[in-house]
């Protein structure tokens, strides 16, 4: 098989896994996640969805270098030098803020696979979609194909989208909840695409703000998607911001992966499953329903995590 047809890795189908948890059996509720951080050790969860026809779109254009975006902790960076190393591809990865040394664990591996890095300011990373950006960095952006910081462009959302025929198959049936962790707003954006009103997908922002609903929005307005009413943004969820934390978050993340073996990290999934809990508690969802968690990956960055904040993540 050659490496334009390996892209995407098609025949891998993330388990479903059913959680058995007290608290929504109480509530006469069935709960399920669907294991994306198994498709790949090192291009997991909604990066490898992100980044499948983007990385076939780059192959099918003819280059051979790729270009693209993000913090100094970034699943994304990882996600892309992983897959330019396994495929073939050279990249160049452009973080946000001053250089640091030593390197944290996330771009000390990003390096190890090759990407080459640039720092920029954060005043000129917010450049990242205007030509200036690319005149400071001497780059020229026609010799690369540019992924967007998060990798969110309309290819993302196709490769998001598949998910939900996935889980329809392996449930046998829809279910009546889909939910996932909001950053950029795509991943939320593709499931809501795919799922064309058999499920009611649920975001929770792990960014404070109030304006992911406009993002989401907007993604399925420049990718041509109608803007149904099966989807709602639930707020209040984010611990004080991107990256931040509370205790009662980590206690959270502790425990879920003792009692249920599975792990999850404490800027996204973490979030996810313990607003989840939290509203399962206070009777958010109707009883009889089932409800999916989409496990997106991202526990590259614990280990990053726990170098700063010292080992809370067990």
């Amino acid at each position: 098989m050659d490496s334009s047809n390996k892209i995407g890795l098609t025949s891998v189908i993330s388990p479903v896994e059913e959680i058995l948890s007290a608290l929504f059996q109480r509530f006469d509720l069935r709960l399920f996640i669907k294991r994306d951080d198994k498709l790949h050790p090192h291009i997991s969860g909604n990066k490898w969805r992100k980044l499948k026809y983007n990385l076939r779109q780059a192959r099918q254009l003819g280059h051979n270098r790729l270009l693209t975006f993000g913090g100094a902790y970034s699943n994304h960076l990882a996600a892309t030098a992983a897959a330019g190393k396994e495929y073939g591809f050279s990249t160049l990865g452009v973080v946000r803020g001053e250089k640091v040394l030593p390197l944290n664990p996330t771009l000390k591996y990003v390096e190890s696979c090759g990407m080459e890095l640039r720092f920029v300011s954060r005043t000129n990373f917010r450049n990242k979609n205007q030509n200036s950006i690319f005149e400071d960095l001497k780059v020229n952006p026609n010799m690369y194909y540019v992924l967007p910081e998060g990798g969110s462009n309309c290819l993302a959302l196709k490769g998001v989208a598949e998910l939900v025929n996935e889980i329809i198959d392996q449930l046998g049936s829809p279910p009546d909840f889909l939910c996932t962790a909001c950053g950029t707003g795509a991943t939320m954006a593709g499931l809501v695409s795919g799922a064309k009103r058999k499920s009611k997908i649920l975001g929770i922002p792990v960014l404070k703000g109030g304006f992911m609903e406009s993002e989401v929005r907007q993604f399925l307005a420049a990718c041509g998607e109608p803007l149904n009413k099966e989807w709602k943004i639930v707020d209040g969820y984010h611990f004080g911001g991107y990256a931040k934390y509370k205790p009662e978050l980590i206690q959270f993340i502790n425990h879920f992966k003792e009692k249920f073996g599975i792990p999850l990290d404490p800027i996204y999934t973490g979030k996810l499953v313990f607003a989840l809990f939290d509203l399962a508690e206070k009777g958010f969802f109707r009883k009889k329903s089932t409800v999916v968690i989409l496990h997106t990956g991202g526990l590259q960055g614990i280990t990053g995590f726990n170098e700063r904040h010292g080992q809370l993540i067990q």
